[in-house]
């Protein structure tokens, strides 16, 4: 029975988890531009704007390519 609860506690937790964007790299972020759910949108943008200070010319290109190619999509 013990082992049913937890199994059960530990399901429920994933269930309410808000995704913890700190602890992907930037070109993940990046990767999942366009699939993040609408109830994470909040807290992947926040991660992902501190980050673009710090990126890469090679990550701010890919960046923007995505970014471009989401709104081309969007149309």
């Amino acid at each position: 029975m013990k082992k049913i609860t937890i199994i059960f506690l530990l399901l429920l937790s994933f269930v309410f988890a808000k995704e913890d964007y700190s602890e992907m790299s930037t070109q993940e972020l990046i990767a999942i531009i366009g699939y993040v759910k609408n109830e994470n949108k909040d807290s992947f943008m926040k991660e992902l704007n501190s980050r673009i200070p710090r990126m890469t010319e090679d990550e701010k290109v890919l960046y923007i390519e995505t970014i471009e190619k989401l709104e081309q999509n969007e149309k």
